[in-house]
């Protein structure tokens, strides 16, 4: 078998993992128990807990003591065990937990499978830039496929989306184990434990223009995963109105949501023509305003007359995810010195993936709870997705009118080489 097939599967199960469980788990959650918004939302900030340190601590384990393959292999392990006892719980708080558990072993392994990756690319001395982004995707089309296999076999709304979510994780665990090896670096450079965690970077935040960025990296972070925690929830509560319930897209929401994915993998390739034409700035900014018709677009949509909207909300979020979290990323990289780069950029995505995540998911499930929830305990969608697109638009605004940054193509040129 040769090694693009190899990291082939290894990121097409790395993602399927995740994809069997995230944009349904909501579904499972609303249609089967009887626990509020504010504790879902806590289930959805493990995910940004988990961000917040076991990237770091995984690849100080990595890099000294156990090679990248096997931990990852022991993680996905581990993580299977997490899935598989999830249905059993019986309580929100143990719930909690064991998704927190799941999370700590899941998380690291995005990173971890890059390294085995990069690892394994530069071994067999084959150019990373070219061959990687051709295999990365496949982890997108996992992502898909268990979207589309979970929604087929009618487990939306059952706990078997975590066995199919806990038979690949043992899948994957074992198949890691065969994976080529990353060494271990036996004598280390000494460094102080700040550096090694990457948090020499927070020193950025003297300078007021990247403070800016970040505290808008994190505010930005709230929307990113609102729709992964109520879209398909959102689709299945239409079943509840009877000239709705019939419909194929009731039948198969998280087939729908699955358009989200694909416009991911469109969207990227849109991204270095309006980088060079409007500039950085500019991009965040339409992926903001994206957002903004993300949200506004559902809570206008319907199955029906209205199911074009939520088609092209769908089609919108390529647009709103991809260009804050590539162009964001290639901001930081414009903007900080080689010698924190790494750490910059562990940063944008702690802002965002971590403390944006956590702020996002504890907030939106209490405002759920106080404001938007019926007296017969029926979710208020357009309440809902209009409040969300009034958020955006907020930030989009503040956005443009305070940070203060001018195009210059020389800074992507800096980039590229």
């Amino acid at each position: 078998m040769s090694l693009k097939l190899r990291l082939i599967i290894m990121n097409f199960l790395q993602f399927f993992i995740w994809g069997a469980w995230l944009i349904t788990v909501g579904s499972f959650w609303f249609q089967n128990k009887s626990w509020s918004g504010a504790e879902f939302g806590a289930i959805f900030s493990t995910m940004g807990i988990a961000s917040l340190f076991m990237p770091a601590i995984s690849g100080i384990i990595a890099d000294r003591w156990i090679n990248a393959e096997k931990l990852l292999g022991i993680f996905h392990l581990f993580g299977a065990a997490m899935l598989f006892y999830l249905p059993n719980v019986d309580s929100p708080t143990a719930f909690f937990w064991v998704m927190m558990l799941n999370m700590i072993f899941y998380m690291p392994t995005i990173s971890l499978s890059i390294t085995v990756a990069y690892s394994s690319l530069n071994k067999a001395n084959m150019d990373i830039v070219t061959k990687y982004p051709p295999i990365r995707v496949y982890g997108t089309i996992g992502f898909i496929v268990a979207m589309w296999t979970v929604s087929l076999l009618k487990i939306e709304t059952s706990a078997a989306q975590f066995y199919v979510a806990s038979a690949a994780s043992v899948l994957l665990g074992l198949y890691a184990f065969t994976l080529p090896k990353c060494d271990v670096n036996p004598n280390p450079q000494s460094k102080s434990f700040i550096d090694v965690l990457g948090l020499n970077a927070f020193k950025l935040f003297k300078n007021s223009k990247m403070a800016m960025f970040f505290i808008f990296s994190m505010l930005l972070g709230a929307s990113l995963q609102l729709t992964n925690m109520y879209g398909d929830t959102f689709l299945h509560d239409f079943a509840k109105i009877p000239e709705y319930k019939d419909l194929l897209v009731i039948e198969y929401p998280a087939i729908v949501m699955s358009i989200s994915q694909i416009s991911e993998t469109l969207f990227i390739l849109a991204i270095p023509f309006f980088l060079k034409r409007f500039g950085i700035k500019k991009v965040m900014l339409i992926s903001m305003i994206a957002w903004v018709l993300r949200f506004a677009l559902f809570g206008i949509g319907n199955p029906a007359e209205g199911l074009v909207l939520i088609i092209a909300s769908n089609i919108i979020y390529g647009m709103a995810f991809d260009f804050f979290n590539i162009s964001g990323s290639l901001f930081v990289e414009s903007q900080t010195d080689s010698s924190i780069r790494a750490s910059a950029q562990g940063l944008f995505m702690m802002m965002t993936n971590g403390f944006g995540a956590i702020f996002g998911s504890w907030a939106s499930g209490m405002l759920i709870d106080e404001y938007f929830t019926s007296a017969q305990g029926h979710l208020m969608w357009e309440e809902i997705w209009f409040t969300f697109a009034a958020y955006s638009l907020v930030i989009a605004v503040a956005f443009a009118l305070v940070f203060k940054h001018e195009h210059k193509p020389e800074e992507l040129d800096k980039i590229k080489q």
